[in-house]
């Protein structure tokens, strides 16, 4: 065995344990390869001579240190992670509406979707069912800006 395939193995192991850390949530086939690697140039490492299997197991524990320590800081997660905060509403006026006015869905009720009642467009739901883009909608029950309605015919 070469010290080269060594040294190549671990490169290859952190690499994959660094794509599971930082693209592919949870543990997946990366970090297990990615530790397998690690495992196998270990050995490696021992079957050549013990010292280059002691500076193979420094060097995997070093690098293990080194993706745990970059990994549990504070920094590292919040450059990820999504920093903008949805602060809108939609603009709704349910009291214009009564329960039982007739409209039509807009787009499928699944069991949430969009209707229109007379010239104004309501986000509505239904009881669970779902309903079909166009159907008739009868309202059966309004709290504040939640629409409760069903189908009828």
């Amino acid at each position: 065995m070469s010290v080269t395939i060594v040294i190549l193995l671990l490169v290859a192991a952190i690499a994959l344990i660094l794509i599971e850390i930082f693209l592919i949530p949870g543990v997946g086939i990366p970090g297990i390869i990615g530790l397998a690697l690690m495992a196998v140039a270990l050995f490696l490492g021992y079957s050549i001579d013990t010292t280059t299997g002691h500076f193979t197991l420094v060097g995997s524990l070093v690098a293990s240190g080194g993706l745990m320590a970059l990994a549990l800081r504070s920094k590292t997660w919040t450059k990820m992670s999504v920093q903008n905060e949805i602060s809108s509403r939609v603009d709704q006026h349910a009291d214009r509406l009564a329960v039982g006015d007739e409209g039509v869905a807009i787009t499928r009720l699944n069991p949430i979707g969009n209707a229109r009642f007379g010239e104004d467009l309501y986000e509505v739901r239904s009881r669970g069912e779902y309903l079909a883009e166009h159907s008739r909608l009868k309202i059966i029950n309004i709290e504040r800006d939640k629409i409760t309605v069903e189908s009828f015919k």
